[in-house]
């Protein structure tokens, strides 16, 4: 339970780095929301891995190169799966605030990130 909520402390406040990022970099840039999300995305990963390596898992045991790259698999991945499904909420409904977009598309990432993080990454 603990890994539970260490992992959803991790992911709340990534997504608020992530959306304090997202409306930061659209205000201050003329670069639209595709682009403004991939830096957000990769700000909130590096901020999450810190989170997750110091508090959540603990480090895995693997030399740090492996977990290193096994973390940015799932990482990148996940962040696929993330901007794959803000992409898909702006098309199907382009009104929709990005910040809003970016918090469905975090939720389902969530989900698949810890199952990644847990078993591929930081599992045994």
């Amino acid at each position: 339970m603990k890994k539970l909520l260490w992992f959803a402390f991790a992911g709340g406040t990534g997504f608020l780095v992530d959306a304090g990022s997202l409306s930061l970099i659209l205000w201050l840039t003329p670069v639209g929301p595709y682009i403004a999300r991939v830096l957000s995305i990769a700000i909130a990963m590096a901020y999450t891995w810190t989170i997750n390596r110091t508090f959540t898992f603990g480090r895995s045991g693997r030399h740090v190169a492996s977990e290193g790259m096994r973390y940015g698999l799932v990482g990148v991945t996940a962040a696929l799966v993330n901007y794959g499904t803000y992409s898909v909420c702006l098309m199907i409904w382009p009104p929709l605030w990005p910040v809003a977009a970016a918090a469905i598309g975090s939720g389902v990432a969530m989900v698949f990130s810890y199952l990644g993080y847990s078993r591929f990454v930081f599992g045994k």
